[in-house]
């Protein structure tokens, strides 16, 4: 889990000197002088938040109020998962601000978890748990997916079943294999979130992964893995033999 940076720099330097011996004017640490000078990444979450939100309030910092923000929620994780109603409960997150906030968080969400691309070969669970990762594990619903695979388990293109806890009346063979039959597909991976974190799967999560699996040998199409994707990391189906009852 993401934490805030620890903010030991102050954001305000000494006097530096310059080259003849003489003192300088003090040198500017907000956020944004700090990345012209050191680049994005030496830049603390607070600092982050302060570029995003750009302006504080009368008796505020941005700098302040991306303190309090953090502090409030709990960290950089959360502040990600918070939705425009929560933000804007926060005194001086109005809805502009509350809506820059989510909208940077959405564009680095799908930058770093763009779906499969047509033709990619899935080798393992460990493919999947990278490509599902960032886009899952902080939904509050669980989320069921399939990955449409060739006979040489090359990506075709996924498809989402359902969202909400997973039943069998949710996820039934019907709606998980017509996708599959349409696109000619030869095999299956199927994909579901734990927002609990915790990716060891339920007695439910067994069930409809066997009456999947059964389904699969009666329409000739192969579940290749259930990959649970959670924030403590995942659970292959595969790996553990638990795709045969």
């Amino acid at each position: 889990m993401l934490r805030s940076k620890p903010t030991a720099r102050t954001y305000s330097e000494k006097n530096s000197t310059t080259h003849d011996g003489t003192a300088s004017s003090a040198v500017s640490d907000q956020p944004r002088e700090r990345l012209l000078r050191l680049g994005i990444e030496p830049l603390a979450d607070t600092e982050l938040l302060a570029l995003i939100f750009r302006t504080g309030r009368r008796e505020e910092s941005a700098l302040k109020l991306s303190e309090r923000l953090l502090a409030s929620c709990g960290g950089l994780d959360a502040v990600a998962m918070s939705s425009l109603v929560e933000l804007q409960r926060i005194p001086g997150i109005g809805p502009a601000k509350a809506a820059s906030l989510l909208g940077s968080v959405e564009i680095g969400r799908r930058l770093a978890t763009r779906s499969l691309a047509r033709g990619d070969r899935i080798s393992g669970p460990q493919d999947v748990y990278r490509h599902f990762n960032q886009r899952m594990r902080s939904r509050r619903q669980e989320h069921f997916v399939v990955i449409l695979l060739d006979g040489r388990n090359r990506v075709m293109g996924e498809s989402q079943i359902s969202q909400g806890t997973l039943t069998a009346s949710l996820v039934h063979p019907r709606e998980v294999f017509r996708s599959a039959i349409r696109s000619a597909a030869a095999a299956l991976v199927l994909v579901h979130n734990h927002p609990s974190g915790d990716p060891e799967p339920s007695a439910e999560d067994l069930s409809v992964t066997h009456r999947l699996v059964e389904a699969g040998e009666i329409v000739g199409i192969r579940i290749v893995d259930h990959v649970v994707v959670a924030d403590r990391g995942f659970y292959s189906f595969q790996e553990h033999g638990q795709l045969s009852r």
